[in-house]
């Protein structure tokens, strides 16, 4: 006779249990998360300091990015000022020494320009030391590879 058949007497043996307890999980996460809800705020405030009031001016920051553009003959511009290709590497380490070390650069290259040469430009930027380059595009999405243009 196997497990469970209606032969058996009803204490002769022990049928597995088909459900699963989950209060003490529940009774744990939330003892867990009432700790976390304590000890959170204690970890972010750090040590009470009562500051002094000052009159000075904060430092100035110049957040704003570095934007270089390629229009659709490849003619470089340096936030709105034409740059020759070979003098890109120097404009670009003089902003480099100008600006912070978190600098952003945004490129900007026409649609119809060749894939390369926005690269050989981003790869200026790289190799002046900026890190945090992004490419700029319009946010519509790209026509996909069956429809006209």
């Amino acid at each position: 006779m196997g497990m469970g058949s209606p032969g058996l007497k009803r204490g002769s043996r022990r049928q597995p249990m088909a459900e699963i307890n989950v209060t003490p999980l529940v009774d744990v996460m939330l003892v867990l998360l009432i700790i976390f809800m304590v000890t959170a705020p204690l970890l972010v405030a750090g040590v009470p300091v009562d500051l002094p009031d000052a009159r000075a001016q904060s430092l100035p920051q110049d957040n704003t990015p570095i934007q270089i553009s390629l229009n659709d003959r490849g003619e470089i511009f340096v936030d709105r000022l034409g740059v020759a290709s070979a003098a890109l590497p120097a404009k670009l380490s003089a902003l480099r020494q100008a600006r912070s070390d978190e600098a952003r650069v945004y490129v900007r290259a026409d649609r119809r320009l060749d894939y390369g040469r926005v690269m050989a430009v981003v790869g200026e930027v790289n190799s002046a030391g900026f890190r945090k380059v992004a490419l700029v595009t319009d946010g519509a999405p790209a026509p996909g590879p069956g429809s006209a243009q």
